[in-house]
């Protein structure tokens, strides 16, 4: 049954928001008690934060595997690491856009939490930038926290317009963040 709420859950702050999502709201859908919601949970709150560390854990944990390859090259790295923010937001779909959007709503003790995590994540990928830098894969002329944040800001944010079902798989999306990343979009003569 918490897997059943939590799935609910899901679908409803996606659809309605969390705000607007109120726990009968869950209640109804899953055709059961208040007393079986606080049996699992204690708020609503304590749903989303679930739903945060799940999604966060599950990202870091494929990254840290990413990042330890030793076989694979930096460029290999973080291209893989692209792909999987994309690919997660094609294979979780709902549960990324909560992530994404409905952080706002955690308290700032839980916030703290998953910004931790987020952090992490981000640090992870300055670390796979100034190693390529080292190893002479990337320019050296560019700030590795700055490409860091380019580097989220374009696959995070594609949660709110990627389309899995459109005509360009995750795959060919990463692709081009990549590319653009790598050689930019001035035209070469």
């Amino acid at each position: 049954m918490k897997g059943a709420i939590m799935e609910q859950s899901i679908e409803l702050f996606a659809n309605k928001g969390f705000k607007e999502t109120s726990i009968q709201d869950i209640m109804d859908v899953l055709n059961v008690t208040k007393g079986t919601f606080y049996y699992y949970y204690k708020s609503k709150e304590e749903v989303l934060m679930d739903i945060q560390y799940q999604y966060i854990n599950r990202l870091l944990d494929s990254q840290e595997k990413i990042i330890h390859d030793e076989e694979t090259s930096y460029q290999e790295k973080l291209h893989e690491i692209i792909f999987k923010l994309l690919n997660d937001i094609e294979k979780e779909g709902l549960r990324a856009k909560v992530f994404f959007r409905e952080m706002r709503h955690l308290t700032n003790e839980h916030l703290n939490q998953i910004m931790e995590k987020r952090d992490q994540f981000k640090e992870n990928i300055q670390l796979v930038v100034e190693e390529g830098i080292k190893k002479g894969e990337f320019r050296s002329d560019l700030p590795p926290n700055i490409v860091t944040f380019g580097i989220l800001g374009m696959a995070n944010w594609s949660y709110f317009w990627f389309k899995p079902e459109g005509p360009i798989p995750d795959v060919e999306v990463a692709k081009i963040f990549y590319k653009m990343l790598l050689e930019g979009i001035e035209k070469k003569e």
